[in-house]
């Protein structure tokens, strides 16, 4: 944990907070994630959420079928068409998710001090006395005292739609609470968590593997997010799995930390993974809430420093039914950017909320504040301690174009890749501009027919902070003579001032590979 403050070192001019914030040419470097479904997956909605600044479609399988996913992807394909814009494809698994199962959807009412009883017989009715669940193990994993939290699918922790419970006896293979809070649970979906307790559930259920053979490799999703990873093992089986799987080979894996089991081990996750998810609406069940914070601070972190995407979720849960979000969520918005967070994600709020464009708009808007104070100097300095010395070569030329970028005041970095890697550690640095990252399509063939790479690598860029990928014309290699180079560097520029991003006399970091070296060479555009 490092005290130091990650807001710029002059003092904020309380008049400049006043001025209203001038329109800037590119979103918000940190990205946004929303989650497709019930209000968001109209072919307008959508086109309207990637105009707001949406840059990965996150499909939740927690709730509705293949079918019904099907549709919405191909609404946000057309709505790619029609808007221009890329977005990358997130499956996220159920995992060992504990869920009420309500088969007649009708509204449960639980009075305070009342009981309720938990029962693995799913033939049973739910009601307020009865609630049955999809688990039979609970009554061996729980002990009486222990709290179990009842609430609608990513609760907001609102107490009138969601529930606390303590177990009060275990009768056979039923779990006797005692109800703590008045609440009405609604809906057909309630998930249900105990708090610190293991569950003896495969982290990539039988479900979840027929869900990405059957949807994921078909629609060649750019990212799976494992849902309750617990064990660096998780992420390793998970990735043998799709390894299987023909394209989704390449498909990154962002372990989701739920609970403190996946805290305890947090380190040889982040190894093992290629991003990590902090779901802090789990953990602050299994976490005390004056110790959410500290949480995500060190997590963002150790992210940061071992350059993987870190993304944070629930942050304006009260935009669910509310067009504005409270002080204190857009002051966490702000944070978790100052805290070095690449990605927000938005769940029931573009899910089911009745505002999903606004709600994207908003946070994308408290972003962009927040990155104007960051303090970009200061991080630098930590990154490059962190890395220590010798530098790799790769890692070299990328804090070395960040720290010119910085010095001659460039409008943008622009760097060419294959693999992304490069980029990416560029965006480790965090520079104060946008990062064009140019992918240029490699050739391969699997002996039977003749594919491009390239599409993978440039969505999957769209969840980490400051990093605008575009796709290069694959005739146009990226390490061959000078002269194509030139071709691929105008098409470029060409796109950054199309986009509003290069002007006329910028200056411009381009990192690219001549040969065998990687070389960093500042351009000054003329008119």
């Amino acid at each position: 944990m490092h005290s130091t403050n990650l807001l710029l070192e002059e003092p904020i001019r309380m008049a400049s907070i006043l001025e209203p914030s001038k329109p800037s040419f590119f979103p918000a470097m940190t990205k946004i994630v929303g989650t497709l479904g019930p209000k968001s997956r109209s072919v307008d909605t959508i086109s309207s959420c990637l105009k707001a600044g949406m840059s990965v479609a996150r499909f939740d399988f927690s709730w509705g079928h293949a079918e019904y996913h099907q549709e919405t992807l191909e609404n946000l394909k057309l709505a790619i068409k029609s808007t221009k814009k890329l977005c990358a494809v997130m499956l996220d698994t159920v995992g060992p998710e504990l869920q009420v199962v309500n088969k007649s959807e009708a509204s449960i009412s639980l009075e305070e001090n009342g009981t309720v009883i938990l029962t693995p017989d799913q033939g049973q009715e739910a009601s307020s006395d009865l609630l049955p669940i999809n688990f039979s193990g609970l009554a061996k994993a729980v002990k009486p005292g222990a709290t179990i939290f009842v609430g609608q699918y990513l609760f907001t922790g609102s107490e009138t739609t969601s529930v606390w419970l303590e177990v009060s006896q275990i009768k056979g293979d039923d779990v006797v609470c005692v109800i703590k809070n008045t609440a009405t649970l609604a809906g057909s979906l309630f998930t249900l968590h105990c708090s610190q307790i293991h569950i003896d559930l495969p982290t990539l259920s039988d479900e979840d593997k027929e869900v990405i053979k059957k949807w994921g490799t078909p629609n060649k999703i750019d990212f799976l997010s494992l849902s309750y990873t617990r064990h660096a093992e998780d992420v390793r089986q998970a990735r043998e799995f799709l390894s299987k799987l023909g394209d989704l080979s390449q498909t990154q894996i962002f372990a989701k930390i739920e609970n403190v089991e996946g805290l305890n081990h947090f380190d040889e996750i982040l190894k093992e993974a290629d991003g990590i998810i902090l779901s802090r609406g789990n953990l602050g069940i299994d976490l005390p809430p004056e110790k959410v914070f500290l949480f995500q601070k060190s997590a963002l972190h150790k992210c940061n420093m071992a350059g993987k995407p870190a993304v944070v979720t629930r942050v304006v849960d009260s935009m669910t039914d509310n067009l504005r979000p409270t002080r204190a969520e857009a002051t966490d918005v702000a944070n978790a950017v100052l805290d070095g967070s690449d990605a927000i994600l938005l769940g029931a709020e573009t899910l089911r909320g009745l505002y999903p464009v606004e709600t994207i708009s908003i946070v994308g808007k408290i972003c962009a504040e927040a990155e104007k104070v960051f303090n970009q100097d200061l991080y630098f300095k930590r990154t490059v301690k962190h890395v220590g010395e010798p530098m790799t070569h790769l890692e070299s030329i990328a804090s070395s174009a960040v720290r010119a970028a910085i010095k001659v005041k460039a409008s943008v970095i622009i760097c060419f890749t294959s693999s992304g890697r490069a980029a990416r550690l560029i965006a480790k640095y965090r520079p104060t501009m946008p990062v064009l990252s140019v992918v240029i399509p490699r050739l391969k063939t699997n002996q039977l027919r003749w594919s491009f790479t390239g599409a993978f690598e440039a969505r999957q860029s769209l969840i980490v902070r400051g990093l605008f990928p575009m796709l290069a014309d694959p005739r146009h290699p990226a390490e061959s003579t000078s002269a194509t180079n030139e071709s691929v560097l105008k098409v470029a520029l060409d796109h950054g001032k199309a986009s509003g991003v290069i002007k006329s006399h910028d200056r411009v970091v381009v990192c690219q590979k001549v040969g065998d070296s990687s070389v960093v060479k500042i351009l000054e555009l003329d008119d």
